[in-house]
């Protein structure tokens, strides 16, 4: 999911500057892998994150060990890779102006093309659902691509914006087009055929990245990030909004946060919990423009342009909770909270510590430090801080991090 216009975005960003500011809040770094080009967006499937990066193609980077990642493969695409979705056995890359690249990744170390379609505008961002890849195509909009046989994909239908399209995102029959300057555009593509124009919303900014979950859209534009309630396509509203401090280009969402790539302002994280009233939680400076931006478990990945691909954690406020059933690909690290008993398991033998913060960030205690084996174990929280006191009642964060990953969630305490 990437957009056209960064060069600009990039140089706005330069031009208002933010020197003096704090480096981070409440986000830590975990690792990070220099790719050797201009790092645009990033998708994340099982222990691999997909990188596009730029005129360097496609990295495969290994994210088994997040502090430590490698890169097994890589596939120079024609054109500036843009924007990245993978599905299966396949990445499928928005290459500007050699429009949809299909690269077979079943062989990380040695990934090949498996076809292409040379869309007629400028392959910004891509989103694949079932046999169809859907592009935005710049000004030529929305493309639907049947790609059920990569070698030889075809185009079925296409929807021209009135805009640039910059990103997409599909959920059930519609398409969600970031356009630039002409707002959120909703496209049903029910029949892929012949997709129409089910309702818009025209956004203050220069909407470059979307993404969506349940009920609303959430919008990158430029100055801001919009929530927008699109659960009735034909008149979607505006819910709620908040104004980040850099130039907002991709938003991911997962759980109670929305995690946004906001250019020379780096990462930020907003708990969208209430999405009438956004807040920013955490925000990470990052050394390079932050473009592209995913989101699983509790890591956060951000395609720093030229400073590669970034691996953060949220804590604290800003900490992503993660259940057992949201594991970081097999690495089998679980929490699971019950009234004052917290119960984790481990795959494998090796040091654990169990830390309790407060929602300001702080820590509050640390319950379990020390080795343990392989398999499920259970720790009692009495309620007490370091010192012994009995903490105030509210919502506290669990962190399990063992063998260089971690896992969060949330305690009650009621006296």
């Amino acid at each position: 999911m990437k957009k056209g216009m960064f060069l600009v975005v990039a140089l706005l960003a330069v031009l208002c500057g933010l020197a003096g500011a704090q480096d981070s809040s409440n986000v830590r770094t975990v690792g990070y892998y220099d790719t050797p080009g201009y790092a645009q967006d990033v998708a994340v499937s099982g222990n691999y994150a997909y990188v596009a990066d730029g005129s360097s193609g496609l990295r495969i980077i290994n994210i088994s060990n997040p502090s430590s990642p490698t890169e097994p493969g890589y596939y120079v695409t024609s054109g500036l890779a843009r924007g990245v979705a993978v599905l299966g056995r396949f990445a499928y890359i928005a290459a500007g102006n050699a429009g949809l690249r299909i690269i077979n990744i079943s062989d990380s170390a040695s990934p090949t093309e498996a076809g292409y379609y040379d869309t007629p505008g400028t392959a910004n961002g891509v989103a694949v659902s079932d046999s169809y890849a859907y592009v935005a195509d710049g000004s030529s909009g929305l493309r639907i691509i049947n790609v059920s046989n990569p070698a030889a994909p075809t185009l079925v239908g296409y929807y021209d914006t009135p805009g640039s399209a910059q990103d997409v995102a599909v959920n059930g029959s519609y398409a969600y087009v970031a356009d630039y300057t002409s707002g959120l555009r909703i496209i049903n593509i029910n029949n892929p055929a012949a997709p129409t124009e089910a309702g818009y919303y025209d956004t203050p900014g220069q909407a470059y990245g979307v993404e969506v979950a349940d009920s609303y859209s959430y919008v990158a534009d430029q100055s801001s990030v919009l929530i927008i309630n699109t659960s009735n396509p034909a008149a979607p509203t505006l819910t709620g909004d908040y104004d980040t401090p850099g130039g907002a280009v991709d938003i991911a969402v997962s759980g109670t946060f929305a995690f946004v790539a906001d250019d020379a302002a780096g990462l930020r994280i907003i708990n969208i919990s209430n999405p009438a009233a956004p807040v920013e939680t955490g925000y990470y400076d990052t050394p390079g423009y932050a473009f592209g931006v995913a989101a699983i478990g509790s890591y956060i990945f951000v395609a720093d342009y030229g400073s590669g691909l970034r691996i953060y954690e949220g804590y604290g406020p800003a900490g992503v909770e993660v259940g057992p059933s949201a594991p970081l690909g097999d690495r089998g690290l679980k929490l699971k909270v019950k009234g004052n008993r917290i119960a984790f398991e481990l795959p494998s033998d090796g040091r654990a510590r169990l830390s309790v913060y407060n929602l300001a960030g702080q820590r509050v205690g640390v319950l379990l430090s020390d080795y343990r084996s392989a398999g499920r174990h259970e720790v009692v929280w009495s309620g007490r801080d370091e010192g012994g006191r009995r903490v105030a009642s509210g919502v506290y964060l669990v962190r399990l991090a063992a063998g260089g990953q971690s896992v969060a969630g949330k305690i009650l305490v009621i006296k």
